[in-house]
C-alpha cells in the first residue's frame, strides 16, 4: 500500500463532516426535538472518530527466511558479476522486521498537512497486524542490516506523526462540531415551526428594584453507545424559565446565603421556613412574571419556593438543613417529583450546621453522582454552588438543570 500520496487529508475531513451535518439534518423534526443531545452527540461522536493509527516500535520482532534475490537487486559496485547474470536469481538470506500496528492504517495513505514530499510501500500482514521490512543480508554484517532497517523506518515514519497530529485534531473538535449541529438544526426547527416565542417565560428583571448584596467571587475500555431512541411522536411547546433568569434566581439566593453566613444573627434560631421566607422576600420583589397575576414566588410546601407558568413548575427550590447524603439525594427525589416539564430549572439550597464544611462539600459531589437520574456535572458557580443536568423520571431526553447551593450556617 503506497502511504502518503492518496487525497489530502484536509478534503477528508471537510467530507467527513460533511455526512455528519447530513446525518443530523435528515433526523425528524420530532427526534431532533426530543432527543438528549448529549447521548446523540456521544452516538455520533463514537461513529465518525479516526481510529489514529499507530506503530508500536517496542514490539518489533523478527525472523529470517531465505528467497531467490534477483541479479539486478544486488548492489551494483559490491557484485559487478552480477551484471553478466541479470536474468538470475541468487539465494539469500532475508531479515524480516514485524512492526505490529493498531488502528486504521488506511488513513496513512493521505497527505497530511503539513507534509514531507515522501512516500512509502508498505508492505502488511493483515492478519497479524504487522507492517514488513525486509531487509537482505548481502554482507553478513549486523551494523548494515541495521542501519539499512533504520533507512526503511526513517521512509516509512516520514509523514506518520503528521498524519496522527491532523487526526487527533480532527477528533479534538468532532463533539463540538456535532454539538453545534444539532443545536443548529434544533433552533431551525424551532424557527420553522414558530415555537420559539412559547418556549420561554416571559419573565424579566424589574429595572426600578436596587440590586441586592454584592458579593465578590471566591476564587475558584471503550464503551458502545447506541443511538438514543425517542419514544414521542409528536414534540410540544412547553414553557421553560430561561438560562439567563435562571442564574439571576441563583445569584440573588447565593448572595443571601452568603450574608447569612456573615451575619449569624440573621439565622440564629430559625427555622428552614424562616430562612426560606427571608430568600422569598428577596427574590419576589426582584423579579415580575408578565402574563400571570398574583406573586412571581410562591410556597406551597414547609420549605419549597416555586415559580409557576400556566399552572406548571418551571423553577422549584428546596431549602433543607443538611443532614446526610441520604436525605440529600431523597430531597432531590421530592424535587424531581414536582416537574412534569423538560428543561425545568431546580435548585438544592443547604443549611449546613456542621463543623467540617469542606466534609460536606465532597460529600454533596460524590453522592449526587450516584442518583439514577443523574446525567452529568456542569461548571460550577461558585465554591460552593454546584450545577448538574438531570433527566425526568424515566426519559433521558427529557433534561433538566438542577442547582445545587450550600451555605456554613453553624450553631
Amino acid at each position: 500500500m503506497k502511504l502518503y500520496v492518496g487525497n489530502y487529508f484536509d478534503a477528508f475531513a471537510d467530507q467527513i463532516r460533511n455526512n455528519i451535518a447530513n446525518e443530523i439534518n435528515s433526523q425528524s423534526d420530532n427526534y431532533i426535538l426530543n432527543v438528549n443531545v448529549d447521548d446523540y452527540m456521544a452516538h455520533l461522536t463514537q461513529r465518525y472518530s479516526l481510529d489514529i493509527p499507530e506503530f508500536h516500535f517496542d514490539k518489533v520482532s523478527v525472523d529470517s527466511v531465505e528467497k531467490d534475490i534477483p541479479a539486478d537487486r544486488f548492489p551494483r559496485y559490491d557484485f559487478m558479476m552480477m551484471d553478466t547474470d541479470s536474468y538470475k536469481t541468487f539465494r539469500k538470506e532475508v531479515f524480516i522486521y514485524h512492526i505490529p500496528y493498531t488502528g486504521n492504517t488506511n488513513l496513512l495513505q493521505f497527505r497530511p498537512n503539513p507534509m514531507t514530499l515522501m512516500s512509502y510501500d508498505a508492505k502488511f500482514d493483515i492478519r497479524q497486524r504487522c507492517i514488513l521490512i525486509e531487509v537482505i543480508n548481502f554482507y553478513n554484517d549486523p551494523n548494515r542490516i541495521k542501519n539499512q532497517y533504520d533507512q526503511e523506518v526513517g521512509y516509512l515514519t516520514s509523514n506518520y506523526q503528521n498524519i496522527r497530529n491532523n487526526c487527533s485534531a480532527f477528533n479534538n473538535g468532532l463533539e463540538p462540531f456535532i454539538r453545534g449541529s444539532i443545536e443548529r438544526r434544533k433552533q431551525q426547527v424551532l424557527h420553522k415551526n414558530s415555537l420559539l416565542s412559547s418556549l420561554g417565560v416571559p419573565i424579566r428583571k424589574k429595572e426600578d428594584v436596587a440590586e441586592t448584596f454584592s458579593i465578590p467571587n471566591p476564587k475558584l475500555k471503550e464503551k458502545i453507545i447506541v443511538k438514543p431512541i425517542v419514544h414521542e411522536k409528536n414534540f410540544k411547546p412547553e414553557p421553560a424559565l430561561d438560562d439567563n433568569n435562571f442564574q439571576k434566581i441563583l445569584k440573588i439566593i447565593n448572595d443571601v446565603g452568603k450574608n447569612f453566613e456573615r451575619l449569624p444573627s440573621t439565622y440564629k434560631g430559625k427555622s428552614e421556613e424562616d430562612i426560606r421566607d427571608h430568600i422569598l422576600l428577596i427574590l419576589d420583589p426582584n423579579f415580575e412574571l408578565g402574563s400571570a397575576g398574583g406573586e412571581t414566588f410562591n410556597k406551597t410546601g414547609k420549605t419549597d419556593i416555586l415559580l409557576r407558568y400556566d399552572s406548571s413548575v418551571v423553577f422549584v427550590g428546596e431549602c433543607k438543613y443538611w443532614k446526610g447524603e441520604k436525605t440529600f439525594l431523597k430531597t432531590i427525589d421530592q424535587l424531581l417529583g414536582y416537574l412534569t416539564w423538560r428543561n425545568s430549572k431546580v435548585a438544592v439550597i443547604n443549611f449546613v450546621q456542621n463543623n467540617e464544611f469542606s466534609d460536606v462539600l465532597e460529600k454533596v459531589k460524590t453522592s449526587i453522582k450516584t442518583h439514577t437520574n443523574y446525567l452529568k456535572e456542569l461548571k460550577a458557580n461558585d465554591e460552593t454552588w454546584f450545577n448538574y443536568k438531570f433527566n425526568l423520571n424515566g426519559d433521558r431526553n427529557r433534561e433538566i438543570d438542577l442547582a445545587v447551593i450550600s451555605f456554613h450556617l453553624p450553631k
